[in-house]
């Protein structure tokens, strides 16, 4: 069944005590990039085909080696406990179920080895999103223990060198102090755990240092020449994210920039990183996302997989485990519908779909 997400989100607000719900669905400033995002992919258009065998319709692909079910992804989302007892052990197990990809955020409240094992026991794939920490030696510490409960891929996050100024977020008033250092242990100075304002390109090769050579990739990239410095500086591949309006308010809809970044990686040099599918710097795509006709805009637009955040959590909120699996089932089942009327018979059909005009 498709998901009503706005019918999932009232129901998690009624769930939710309301400090909590608001720090998940809060923006920055006056919430105006948390409301175009959402937006801003209701007026991208596709141009679909006619007369094309679509009585199979595939939605799987490949990344750097690993089979996925779907490109319907989940988005690290900081401190899940706070919406279900189970937290990111829960989502995780969910996303494997559901043949999706995982990402874990460093702001988990649940031990990265015992997510690790949840996304492992069905046999799926997760990776790691990185907040490089005013102590790096603890970031780094993290980096290593997720590597080894077998992340294959790290998410270096470079939007937020400090944190966006939230109306409606108190955040302090509700992760607790053993939520917030579940993975660092207590520390002697709490800020050593806060967001580094001196990250640059150069730590993208650091990350991979630290990784063991997995793909390292920028999330929270708009701009196209930011993009190509980041696989210049040796990124696999970029996410076209704005933190989910959660960051610098009236900053891009990813709607808007994912096409003009998927065309600088797809028609610049070649990339020094590892390259990603069919051989290309790998761009994805998150924020607003809603439906099975999103994700294939997002693919038509030049995305290898689109990424959603808050949805998920609406769905732990309301069902736990079989909720999320049953959100990304059902977000995944919207887009092979949608790729029926659209003429596409797998992804591999997908560009080309997106109509190229302003629309705004």
């Amino acid at each position: 069944m498709v998901p009503d997400i706005a019918q999932l989100e009232r129901r998690a607000r009624a769930l939710l005590p309301r400090e909590i719900y608001d720090f998940y669905a809060g923006g920055s400033g006056r919430e105006e990039t948390l409301r175009a995002n959402v937006k801003a992919w209701r007026r991208r258009w596709l141009l679909p085909h006619v007369l094309r065998d679509v009585s199979s319709v595939d939605t799987s692909l490949s990344l750097w080696g690993t089979a996925l079910r779907t490109p319907v992804a989940v988005a690290p989302t900081a401190f899940q406990r706070l919406a279900h007892p189970e937290g990111e052990v829960a989502t995780a197990a969910a996303a494997a179920q559901a043949g999706a990809l995982f990402v874990l955020s460093t702001r988990s409240s649940c031990r990265i080895e015992d997510v690790g094992a949840a996304v492992a026991e069905p046999g799926g794939t997760w990776w790691f999103q990185v907040y490089v920490m005013r102590d790096r030696g603890l970031t780094a510490a993290l980096v290593r223990r997720a590597v080894a409960a077998g992340a294959a891929a790290l998410v270096l996050t470079a939007d937020a060198p400090v944190i966006g100024r939230k109306r409606r977020d108190r955040g302090e008033d509700v992760v607790t102090p053993a939520e917030f250092f579940v993975n660092t242990g207590p520390l002697a100075d709490a800020g050593d755990a806060e967001q580094a304002a001196d990250v640059t390109f150069a730590d993208i090769g650091w990350l991979s240092s630290l990784g063991g050579g997995i793909p390292v990739l920028v999330k929270g990239v708009l701009r196209p020449d930011d993009a190509q410095a980041c696989v210049a500086a040796g990124a696999a591949g970029v996410i076209v994210s704005n933190h989910g309006g959660r960051q610098l308010d009236r900053a891009l809809p990813t709607a808007l920039a994912l096409a003009p970044v998927a065309g600088a990686l797809r028609d610049g040099a070649a990339p020094a990183g590892p390259a990603g599918p069919a051989g290309r710097s790998a761009v994805f795509v998150d924020g607003g996302v809603r439906a099975g006709e999103d994700v294939l805009a997002a693919l038509a637009a030049g995305a290898v997989a689109v990424f959603v955040g808050r949805p998920v959590l609406w769905a732990l909120a309301c069902g736990g485990a079989p909720g999320v699996r049953d959100l990304l089932t059902g977000l995944t089942g919207g887009l092979a519908h949608a790729m029926a009327l659209a003429g596409a018979a797998s992804l591999a059909d997908v560009p080309g779909l997106a109509y190229p005009g302003d629309t705004d």
